[in-house]
């Protein structure tokens, strides 16, 4: 008898030693694949930081600017990606640049697979850049740097394409997402859309029970130990200590499930493991007061919304000032950057919708129910779903009237009215909304404001304590030499050079899995001892999540009880009564622009022509069902196509949607007067504008209700009375 082919004498009890055999013989297999596996990972890591610019691209890229020849060199690049072989690129179409994060992991997950941020911006015909960077920052690098360096780099795209219809849309995903928000705020005219996912932008908003990495500041005793880490590495942050603080999110995923997959699918998991291993194990520097700036000013400090961030030259940054389209895609699944952090600053920033509108702005967002963190930029069905369609919809989003939107997506399917007009599997609809509604998903009390504040204070003269007294004798001691061995003694990169072929006992696991690979025997499906490891399985799970919600609930319960204490607050020098707000009045300056330029609006009432009446008239019923559709925008660019005379650049007409929705909002009863003196005599000309607004309305929707009653006193004032507003648009017959 032999253990690959078990043969034992009948009867209830041989075969359960038959199974349990059967069983040993694939748990044994599996364990040697699985250690062969953690052996590929730790050569692939060894590859992979060897290089002098790692990064995890699945496309070929062409460099376009190299950082590090600037006048104040920085450590990131600017390549363009080349199309795979079958995607055409429509050079008329604007430019997409990813951003990736800097946040311990090296460049490239943007890029990471096909159906991607850049795969899926391809697809739709756009070119497509990349700001990647490399491991090591360069001496003197600051976030300030990275920022000027970065509107380099946008500005040599917007000079590589002065054929496109729009600026270019910048996508900047978590860490990325604040920072190219901080440049638009200083160079908003470099911009177009800006899509930022998963991007932290209020780092102290969540609800209690959920989403603790808040607390972690606080209870650490504010940033202190970020420079005594900094410190250590002789001026360097080691980006593994941020990849640890993600991996502590989810202790049963890293300590078991990630391994466990492996384990159980050895014969199929093992490319997709390494793929994403490959990315997650390129652990990259920041420099000491890069890293500083990042937790002072932003995650304990708060200061971006509250316009308290300056540069070197004492600027503030103002996101008020950005003037492109803000796309905000966040998760209810993703506690590193949740729903609130991802949104609640603009409840820092505005009272209302109307103070957003006076700002001249447009914010659209997106809450997906599940995904986590890493799936919102790695998810294939992220990418297909919510990044298409931003990218197929981005001159949709580019011409919204200001305001807040929604993003919400419908399957497409054989019953969807006028489903030809819709771009890929999902039809896309912006649907305006209140900040009642962001408010709706929970947020601070003033009483956690008044404790994240305390945190903050705390954290200032711990910092002022330790800067003062401890940090010289630190720096005297670390030596350049001392840092890079700690750097190189990080748990998280032993666990990847333990498994490596350096040592040598895996020289054995390799022979090994080569002779389990050639007898391979899966147990079979049925198997109950099969059944027995997954149970064993979800109960190991089980208990960690258990210990991570106990250990989550301690440290909420430790915040709250200490920086809750009216005695701390007081002797940092917070009212124990105050209700704190991060949100700023509109500024003198901006207030004087706004009446000079509500003045002008109003005054312009009755000027214009056909195209203004039309474009104003349509608005005017569009509004009553408070949302855009896709194949709205999709009518009216067809019937611009057709009509030579009504074409108009995307940046012209641009500015006569928001010029007549303001002007409908300034004084509607005036605006809709002006209309029949804004129109030609030429009754044909009139029935055609009149049509044309039929069938962009007609799209996405049947006319009825509140649309059909203003579409009706839309007609009268066209001097249309009795005309029928119930036929369906029809692309094909309008074009011929």
């Amino acid at each position: 008898m032999s253990l690959d082919n078990p043969q034992l004498p009948g009867g209830p009890m041989s075969g359960v030693v038959a199974k349990a055999v059967e069983y040993m013989v694939d748990a044994g297999q599996r364990s040697v694949l699985l250690l062969d596996i953690l052996r590929q990972r730790g050569d692939q890591y060894r590859e992979h930081v060897a290089q002098t610019a790692p990064h995890v691209l699945s496309y070929a890229a062409e460099l376009i600017l190299d950082g590090r020849t600037l006048e104040q060199p920085v450590n990131y690049a600017l390549v363009r990606i080349i199309p795979p072989k079958g995607v055409e690129i429509d050079r008329d179409r604007r430019p997409f640049v990813v951003v990736d994060p800097r946040a311990g992991h090296g460049p490239g997950i943007g890029g990471f697979k096909a159906d991607s941020e850049i795969g899926v911006a391809m697809k739709a015909g756009h070119p497509c850049y990349f700001i990647g960077f490399l491991p090591e920052p360069m001496p003197g690098q600051t976030i300030e740097r990275i920022a000027r360096a970065e509107a380099v780099f946008i500005e040599k795209v917007i000079e590589r394409h002065p054929e496109a219809d729009g600026k270019p849309c910048v996508i900047g995903n978590c860490q990325a997402g604040w920072a190219i928000m901080i440049l638009a705020a200083l160079r908003p005219e470099l911009f177009g859309p800006v899509i930022v996912a998963g991007a932290p932008l209020a780092y102290w908003a969540g609800v209690h029970g959920k989403y603790p990495m808040r607390y972690s500041g606080g209870l650490l005793g504010g940033s202190w130990l970020t420079a005594l880490s900094s410190d250590l590495g002789a001026g360097k942050f080691d980006g593994a200590w941020l990849v640890q603080n993600f991996e502590n999110q989810n202790p049963s995923n890293t300590l078991w499930t990630k391994q466990y997959n492996v384990y159980t699918k050895v014969d199929t998991e093992a490319d997709r493991y390494l793929e994403f291993e490959r990315w997650w194990g390129g652990h990259v520097n920041l420099n000491a007061e890069e890293i500083q700036f990042i937790v002072d000013e932003l995650f304990i400090g708060n200061n971006l919304a509250a316009g308290r961030v300056k540069m070197f030259d004492g600027t503030a940054v103002d996101l008020r000032n950005i003037r492109s389209p803000i796309v905000v895609f966040c998760s209810k699944g993703d506690n590193i950057t949740p729903p609130q952090q991802a949104l609640d600053w603009i409840l820092d920033l505005y009272a209302d919708v109307h103070e957003i509108r006076a700002h001249g702005q447009t914010i659209v967002y997106t809450v997906h129910e599940t995904v986590g963190h890493l799936g919102i930029f790695v998810s294939g069905g992220v990418a297909k779903k919510e990044h298409a369609e931003f990218s197929s919809n981005i001159d949709l989003i580019d011409v919204l009237p200001p305001g807040l939107y929604e993003a919400t997506f419908e399957a497409r399917g054989s019953d969807t009215l006028n489903d030809e007009l819709a771009v890929g599997q999902w039809v896309m609809r912006c649907e305006a909304r209140t900040l009642d509604d962001i408010r709706a998903m929970g947020g601070n009390s003033p009483e956690d404001e008044r404790r994240f504040e305390t945190a903050k204070r705390v954290s200032e003269m711990n910092l002022a304590a330790y800067q003062k007294f401890v940090q010289p004798w630190v720096k005297s001691m670390v030596t350049p030499q001392m840092a890079e061995m700690m750097r190189n003694w990080h748990p998280l990169r032993l666990q990847y050079e333990a498994f490596s072929s350096e040592n040598p006992w895996m020289k054995m696991v390799e022979n090994a899995a080569d002779k389990a690979r050639e007898a391979r025997k899966p147990v079979a499906k049925d198997n109950p001892f099969l059944a027995f490891q997954e149970r064993l399985s979800k109960q190991i799970v089980s208990s960690l999540d258990q210990w991570r919600d106990s250990q989550e609930a301690l440290s909420e319960a430790m915040f709250l009880a200490i920086y809750g204490s009216p005695a701390l607050q007081a002797a940092v020098g917070v009212d124990p009564q105050s209700t704190p707000s991060q949100r700023r009045d509109m500024d003198s300056k901006h207030r004087e622009l706004l009446q000079a330029r509500i003045a002008e609006l109003t005054s312009r009432i009755r000027s214009g022509g056909m195209r203004e009446a039309g474009i104003r008239a349509l608005l005017y019923v569009g509004s009553a069902r408070g949302m855009v559709d896709e194949r709205s925008l999709e009518a009216l660019r067809r019937l611009r196509q057709v009509d030579e005379a009504a074409r108009v650049t995307l940046a012209e007409f641009k500015m006569l949607v928001r010029e007549q929705f303001f002007m409908l909002l300034l004084n509607r009863e005036a605006a809709l007067a002006a209309i029949p003196k804004l129109l030609p005599d030429n009754m044909d000309e009139r029935r055609r504008a009149f049509a044309a607004i039929q069938d962009v309305l007609s799209a996405s929707a049947e006319i009825s209700g509140e649309v059909a009653r203003r579409l009706n006193q839309v007609a009268e004032l066209f001097g249309l009375d009795g005309h029928n507003n119930t036929v369906p648009f029809d692309p094909k017959a309008r074009a011929s």
